[in-house]
């Protein structure tokens, strides 16, 4: 890789993971509070799971994922991301990690979670990516298999997050929304229509998914480049 590529993709990163990077930053604060919110919309039920996805591409989902690991990990809960998007994985990109064993390798009983899951520099962050493509990622998704994975890995985290593929594009958000505790949903200011995000809200609960609110993204704001902003639906 030529060296203004590496600098690119180092910069890339840095921005992507900004509650590592920065974290006494504008932005890594509202993380941070998304966090909270998160933790407070579901009181009365253990919340150890979760989705998270868009209605479109392009709406800064794998980016907010990320983050949401990150603070999390940093409040001293065990943390596990889950790069469930089998179609245009991300996660690896964004921690520089490697890709060739991940989640599709675990589903297929090709290798145990154990030796797929890869460590990150943020302490009590884990990461599984997402392996090697396969060609029917939905029907992967909804597998026995995949049921006891996140049974398995509930005993060894203490949160586990998931990056799935946009609400309008497939189906593999609404599968997976059936096997987790809640779906936080992510649109973006400049780039999500309203329909767009009513229909993929209706996708969900058509689904019988928990939706645990929606992080407004690519709002400006006098104090940050970008703010998040989490609601219940």
């Amino acid at each position: 890789m030529a060296r203004k590529d590496r600098k690119q993709l180092f910069q890339l990163q840095n921005r992507s993971l900004i509650s590592m990077t920065n974290p006494k930053s504008p932005i890594a604060e509202q993380f941070r509070t998304i966090r909270t919110n998160i933790q407070f919309s579901s009181v009365d039920e253990e919340l150890q799971t979760m989705i998270v996805t868009s209605s479109g591409p392009g709406e800064g989902k794998s980016t907010t994922t990320a983050n949401l690991a990150v603070v999390f990990a940093q409040q001293g809960k065990r943390v596990l991301l889950v790069d469930a998007d089998l179609r245009k994985p991300t996660v690896h990109y964004t921690f520089r990690l490697e890709n060739h064993i991940g989640l599709s390798n675990v589903l297929t009983r090709q290798s145990t979670l154990e030796e797929a899951v890869q460590t990150t520099s943020q302490d009590k962050l884990w990461i599984l990516s997402s392996g090697p493509i396969p060609p029917n990622p939905s029907e992967i998704l909804g597998s026995k298999g995949m049921q006891a994975m996140i049974e398995q890995a509930k005993n060894e985290y203490d949160v586990i997050i998931f990056d799935t593929p946009p609400v309008l594009a497939v189906t593999d958000a609404q599968v997976l929304s059936n096997l987790t505790d809640g779906v936080v949903l992510v649109v973006s200011s400049r780039n999500t229509e309203i329909d767009a995000a009513k229909k993929a809200k209706e996708l969900l609960e058509s689904a019988k998914a928990k939706i645990l609110g929606v992080v407004l993204n690519n709002k400006k704001a006098q104090d940050s480049q970008y703010y998040y902003y989490y609601g219940g639906k």
